[in-house]
């Protein structure tokens, strides 16, 4: 994907106020010229992501303050582009990056080059940067489903993988595409910023049973992938969810094809997300997400 094709991307979720706060950082226009800048970057998309990785936005974004003044100006889609950003300049000299090995511990893994390397690709920022902004407001309804021959309401919401896979069955054909993409969205969401909660309370036997058939899992396989640990299952199921979406796609578009990436490196993305959550995202006194109710 060429740079003018990702800054566009930006563009697109970028508001007024927010390219002003990049202008105006970055640069420091004048009050009179504020409005100019914004015109200019509007019309050169391409120049936002460097940008977004200019060490003084991230301190204005994340610096010290409740939170900063001018993060307040922001929207949620530059605060998590920013943190991405702000994880490809400190993975640049780290040679190994903490994994979680239970509630709390971290042991170090030296896979820091290999986190470098997924986040070397502009359009996969901007993939983590979307998928993070996507989930700032988790959405659910109901829908109708057939139970034992009667049409019942059930309710459902985004972070229950369950729930969700259900949909498959009464969904039309034509928009299956968008739950497999959605289902590998919260997999990674689910394990790269809120693991915790996605090893103690997102998956029981029952469920994973369901999402293994959901992601078209042979059932010869159903066993060996239930033993093994909840992070694991998640990373597997995420990137057969994306490659079933990116498969089943009626058009391949240059963004769709970053899902397709991501499903063969979802391992990658999900501790980049870790990184990022535990260095931006939930420092003390900085509470940008809320975790899932239990």
């Amino acid at each position: 994907m060429n740079a003018e094709i990702v800054g566009s991307g930006y563009a697109d979720h970028l508001t007024d106020a927010d390219l002003e706060l990049l202008a105006t950082v970055s640069q420091g226009p004048a009050e009179p010229a504020r409005a100019a800048a914004v015109a200019w970057l509007r019309r050169h998309p391409d120049q936002i992501p460097e940008l977004i990785g200019d060490p003084r936005v991230f301190e204005a974004v994340f610096g010290p303050g409740d939170p900063p003044a001018r993060a307040a100006l922001a929207s949620p889609f530059l605060i998590f582009a920013v943190a991405v950003h702000r994880a490809a300049a400190e993975l640049a000299s780290m040679d190994h990056v903490p994994e979680r090995s239970g509630p709390r511990q971290r042991v170090p893994l030296f896979d820091a080059p290999d986190l470098r390397d997924f986040l070397g690709s502009p359009a996969r920022r901007l993939f983590l940067a979307e998928l993070l902004a996507s989930f700032t407001r988790a959405t659910g309804g109901q829908y109708r489903a057939v139970v034992r021959g009667r049409q019942r309401t059930r309710r459902f919401s985004e972070l229950d993988l369950a729930r969700m896979a259900a949909q498959l069955d009464t969904v039309p054909e034509a928009d299956r595409p968008g739950v497999y993409r959605r289902l590998g969205d919260v997999a990674l969401f689910l394990t790269g910023v809120f693991p915790d909660y996605a090893v103690t309370q997102a998956l029981g036997p029952l469920s994973a049973a369901r999402l293994l058939r959901a992601a078209q899992v042979p059932a010869r396989q159903h066993d060996q992938l239930t033993a093994a640990p909840a992070i694991e299952l998640f990373e597997y199921l995420g990137a057969r969810w994306y490659r079933v979406a990116w498969s089943l796609a009626p058009a391949r578009t240059a963004r769709l094809a970053v899902v397709a990436e991501v499903a063969d490196r979802f391992r990658q993305a999900r501790r980049v997300l870790n990184h990022i959550t535990d260095r931006c995202l939930f420092p003390p006194g900085n509470p940008w997400l809320a975790p899932p109710a239990p």
